[in-house]
């Protein structure tokens, strides 16, 4: 059992920068690849960005690439989304979650994972 607990939303305004946070528990957080996702209320969650076991590879959305970055640290359990150049349709709950897997991949469906944080919400004003 993972419990993932997301940090560091806020409001900006366009085109600033958040730095948002999810730690993880337990003491296996290197057995899993994390991805994060975000939601508009009314619309579907979406995918974000996703980063291996390891950290050596990552995928971001199209929308996102060249201003998002995924990063993990394993020693403190925790994976990173660095926001810069924000748009105000970024404004969504950012959602951090997990996967147990045996390979150094990334995984960008989000019916694969299995644990799930309660979201923080980001907002940028234009």
């Amino acid at each position: 059992q993972v419990q993932l607990v997301e940090s560091g939303g806020g409001l900006v305004q366009a085109g600033g920068s958040l730095r948002l946070s999810c730690a993880a528990s337990g003491r296996t957080f290197s057995s899993y690849a994390m991805g994060w996702f975000r939601q508009v209320s009314g619309k579907e969650r979406e995918f974000v960005a996703a980063i291996s076991r390891s950290g050596r590879s990552t995928y971001y959305t199209d929308s996102v690439k060249g201003r998002f970055t995924i990063s993990r640290d394993n020693a403190k359990n925790t994976v990173y989304l660095q926001l810069n150049g924000l748009k105000p349709e970024d404004t969504a709950v950012y959602y951090c979650a997990a996967r147990l897997t045996y390979s150094d991949n990334y995984y960008y469906t989000q019916t694969t994972y299995d644990y799930w944080g309660q979201g923080t919400q980001v907002t940028a004003s234009s």
